[in-house]
């Protein structure tokens, strides 16, 4: 029996990593917001490896905290292990990653959303989502519950008609054995949305005390602890070890006499796989010249014996599991609690969304997360901070917060599956950012803090901390560049102390930093009047100064980027019309609707050549 349960502002649906940040920008931005999941032991669930942040998976984290969120604030909490990874390289790729407490985070973020207020939580399936005339109408629950809705996030992640696989056997389930959402995916497809088939997968689970650690390679967290997010402060605590083993010819041996049984080999599996976090079995045939594979042992939690063993998720049946498992080092009488399993669900095609992550036809309907064909828990968050974002700026009538590709990690992820698409599972590496100097995880704040106060997510007080440790860097930059030192005996042996070679001449001591020896804290010695500033405005000080160089050189680059950007196209555009594009040109011009020459140009299908022509067309039309 149906029956009329309320009306929200905002309904989200799905309570994962990205649900999370979406409920509570929506009702921290003043909206009556209303958030469901199937199970609320699932809320904020990490069924993969309970750790955040990783190489630029942290400087997500970075940037959902510098706009408001929630994410960096909840890890720094409740990890247990924190390491900044990439230090010997440059400080473009330097991350943070936190290996985390899995229940406490669980716990911390479903207390941070019934805290919340404008936001109440739910356990429910939602079965039904109305429109009419091409806009969001009303949700309903599998019991019959009916809520008027202004707008929808839809942020499902792998539950959308999802099936387990171990070896041979398949169930109908979420991660973790929580029931899956079967009737969701057909209301999608009724609607018109047209639906991929992904897959995931994640390791076995196993008995701390049937492990020989002693045979293993001990990881320690970093001995200066740096918080994810910009307000939290340094924190003290006593952290745990993480181990490193490998993989060997016979545990290899033991894989590539059993593909037969594996669902991935068999066709029984159809979902796409992602190719940066494939299963142990891929690995195997894929890199067969490989004599091992790193196997990460770490902890679930602080109150649990139960072991994550990173880099082996797989689908073989359970036997052929124990089997390679315990021919690694340390992992000899290995006992499971929870076997590896792979994971196949339906997600979206990201091409139909706009760049606030709104649906194309439908008005008022957002996605987020892995039901945008993503991968990872820190994708996921950024996406729902941004849908939650601009459902609001939806409701208010104002213009969707769109992050550009020179913003941040944020933008690169959204533009990359929006403009481009994805054919598996996406993960964001440094490697796609174009503009990476300038988009480091040190100054995240420095870039978006600034939009998070506009928006609304950003308190006064933070705000204005914020201002005076920008004026602080500032300040501190311009003093460098003033002050000159001589080269008197003091200075120099400093020099030749430091390593780098003494003075003939006056120096400036901002030139004197660009040294590869010389730090910030060191100048000390010959700087009288340094003022006391914070690690974070030290830190930032000494990279602003030691990468001058090639950071002008990529702030042209962002000119030229931007200048593309500002070259806006109508949104009555008619590509059939214009000569000169290519067949394959107007097709997809026409199926995405770029708001920008900029965003055309990163469309695949849409050549240099097209680009050409749209540009003289837009010219003459502006005339």
């Amino acid at each position: 029996m149906k029956y009329y349960a309320g009306e929200y502002d905002v309904a989200v649906i799905g309570a994962g990593h990205a649900g999370c940040e979406a409920a509570l920008a929506a009702a921290r931005l003043g909206m009556k917001t209303l958030i469901f999941s199937i199970s609320l032991e699932a809320v904020a669930n990490m069924p993969c490896n309970p750790h955040i942040g990783g190489s630029s998976k942290g400087h997500l984290v970075r940037e959902i905290d510098a706009l408001g969120g929630e994410m960096g604030k909840n890890i720094d909490k409740t990890m247990i292990q924190i390491k900044m990874l990439n230090t010997s390289k440059g400080p473009a790729v330097h991350s943070l990653r936190a290996q985390a407490d899995r229940k406490k985070y669980q716990a911390e973020m479903k207390h941070t959303l019934e805290r919340q207020e404008n936001l109440d939580i739910k356990q429910a399936e939602i079965v039904d989502i109305k429109v009419e005339d091409g806009k969001v109408k009303c949700i309903e629950t599998a019991v019959g519950a009916i809520y008027n809705v202004k707008t929808v996030i839809l942020a499902t992640g792998t539950y959308l008609k999802s099936t387990i696989y171990i070896g041979e056997f398949s169930q109908d389930s979420g991660p973790d054995g929580v029931f899956p959402a079967n009737k969701l995916s057909e209301c999608l497809q009724n609607l018109g949305i047209n639906l991929l088939r992904f897959k995931t997968g994640t390791p076995a689970r196993i008995n701390k005390k049937t492990i020989d650690f002693s045979k293993m390679e001990v990881q320690k967290g970093d001995t200066e602890v740096v918080p994810f997010s910009f307000e939290d402060e340094l924190k003290d605590f006593k952290q745990v070890d993480c181990y490193l083993t490998y993989t060997n010819e016979k545990t290899h041996k033991i894989i590539r006499d059993n593909l037969d049984r594996s669902p991935l080999y068999t066709g029984v599996i159809t979902g796409t796989g992602p190719r940066y976090c494939p299963s142990i079995e891929d690995k195997v045939v894929r890199f067969s010249d490989k004599p091992r594979h790193q196997a990460f042992v770490e902890p679930v939690g602080l109150d649990t014996d139960e072991m994550y063993i990173a880099g082996l998720s797989s689908s073989l049946p359970e036997d052929v599991q124990i089997a390679l498992y315990r021919t690694i080092p340390g992992l000899e009488n290995a006992e499971f609690t929870r076997p590896a399993y792979s994971i196949e669900y339906d997600c979206i095609n990201p091409l139909d969304l706009k760049l606030s992550l709104e649906y194309k036809t439908i008005d008022g309907l957002f996605f987020a997360g892995q039901i945008n064909g993503t991968s990872g828990y820190e994708e996921a968050a950024c996406q729902g901070l941004i849908a939650g974002i601009n459902a609001v700026q939806k409701i208010k009538g104002e213009k969707p917060v769109i992050l550009d590709r020179t913003d941040g990690y944020i933008g690169v992820l959204i533009d990359d599956i929006v403009t481009k698409g994805t054919n598996e599972p996406y993960r964001m590496m440094t490697s796609r950012a174009e503009y990476r100097l300038l988009l480091r995880q040190d100054n995240a704040d420095l870039r978006l803090t600034e939009i998070g106060y506009r928006v609304g997510l950003i308190t006064e007080e933070r705000y204005q901390k914020f201002l005076n440790k920008k004026k602080n860097i500032e300040e501190e930059i311009k003093r460098l560049k003033k002050t000159i030192v001589k080269p008197t005996k003091k200075v120099n042996e400093f020099l030749q102390k430091q390593g780098t070679t003494p003075l003939s001449t006056g120096s400036k001591l901002s030139e004197l930093l660009k040294r590869t020896e010389i730090t910030y804290n060191s100048l000390k010695e010959i700087d009288e009047n340094m003022p006391e500033l914070s690690l974070q405005e030290k830190e930032e000080v000494e990279i602003q100064l030691k990468y001058e160089g090639y950071i002008k050189l990529q702030e042209e680059q962002v000119k030229k980027f931007k200048k593309m950007e500002k070259k806006l196209i109508p949104e009555d555009i008619d590509y059939e019309k214009i000569s000169g594009i290519s067949l394959e040109g107007k097709q997809k011009l026409s199926k995405l609707k770029p708001l920008s020459i900029g965003q055309a140009s990163r469309i695949s299908g849409v050549s240099p050549a097209d680009i050409s022509v749209l540009l003289v067309y837009l010219q003459t039309k502006n005339k």
